[in-house]
């Protein structure tokens, strides 16, 4: 057992000794242990991304999330939060697919010399719409340069949106004879939109009780009672920790509701963030497939 052992050091040894003296690892080095498990690749060896690739999970999962005022309750990275709960259950629907690092600051408003939009409230980051899809637009290229043959963009935020369209659009014009496409998915963020129509059939209805003219108290939007906040949010949020959406401070000032509806107890909430998560899981990944179907059929 121990001469195997060696043996396998002495190749990867080998494997990795300075190539024409730069000093650098060869790309087809062994991996020398096994390998670690996680879609994220971020969370994986650049040897772990490569077998991946090879052994067929050439497609990549891009979220663009956003940082960005949401009411008296919920931290400003509500949209990084509740992607980093809602990709997972994504890529185990679309087979043979990873997870790219949450594009974390996106479109959110004018800087300067006027605020406009969210940048209005302190804690957001906006960042321009052309620095937005240069960003992508090199996201998509250097996972396309390793070998990722479906890059798949969607968005939590409606800001997010034109330019990943624009980033994908623009991207398969010149790619058109190559292999590599992207895959824009509007779905995600439009179908159902904030999962109104889910949450009505779990029994959750909420009520936007500020007057107007002509929109109904109970509609599909994402700001009610004069806030920008919503169960959607709140619940995928608290998968990830219920101090996002300051659920102790809530409870102990008897505020743990929203929009008329109880959310206690805890587990309650995060158990709507999970069957959120795999419902949006479900609808994005038919958009992947007619999308495939679309731009390969």
């Amino acid at each position: 057992m121990k001469r195997v052992s060696v043996l396998l050091l002495g190749t990867f040894v080998a494997a990795i000794a300075p190539a024409s003296g730069q000093g650098r690892v060869s790309v087809d080095a062994p991996r020398p242990i096994e390998a670690g498990e996680s879609l994220w690749t971020e969370e994986l060896t650049w040897m772990e991304v490569r077998d991946a690739i090879r052994a067929g999970k050439t497609t990549i999962i891009i979220g663009t999330g956003g940082v960005e005022q949401n009411g008296p309750y919920v931290a400003g990275g509500k949209h990084n939060f509740v992607l980093q709960t809602v990709l997972p259950y994504i890529a185990r629907a679309i087979p043979n697919s990873l997870i790219a690092p949450i594009v974390r600051f996106v479109p959110e408003g004018g800087i300067e010399p006027n605020k406009t939009g969210h940048m209005q409230y302190p804690g957001t980051i906006s960042l321009e719409s052309s620095t937005f899809e240069a960003l992508l637009t090199d996201i998509c290229r250097s996972y396309k340069a390793h070998g990722f043959k479906d890059i798949v963009l969607l968005g939590d935020s409606g800001g997010n949106q034109r330019g990943m369209e624009n980033v994908a659009a623009a991207l398969n014009r010149k790619w058109e004879a190559e292999s590599a496409r992207v895959h824009y998915l509007r779905e995600y963020y439009f179908e159902d939109q904030w999962s109104w129509d889910f949450l009505k059939s779990q029994g959750i209805v909420q009520i936007d009780k500020t007057p107007h003219e002509v929109q109904a108290a109970d509609r599909s939007t994402d700001t009610r009672n004069n806030m920008h906040d919503d169960i959607y949010y709140e619940a995928q949020a608290a998968v990830q920790n219920p101090a996002f959406v300051r659920a102790e401070q809530r409870m102990k000032a008897g505020l743990f509701t929203l929009h008329g509806v109880d959310e206690a107890p805890v587990s309650k909430l995060v158990e709507i963030g999970k069957k959120l998560a795999e419902y949006r899981a479900a609808i994005t990944a038919k958009a992947f497939k007619n999308s495939l179907q679309k731009l390969r059929g």
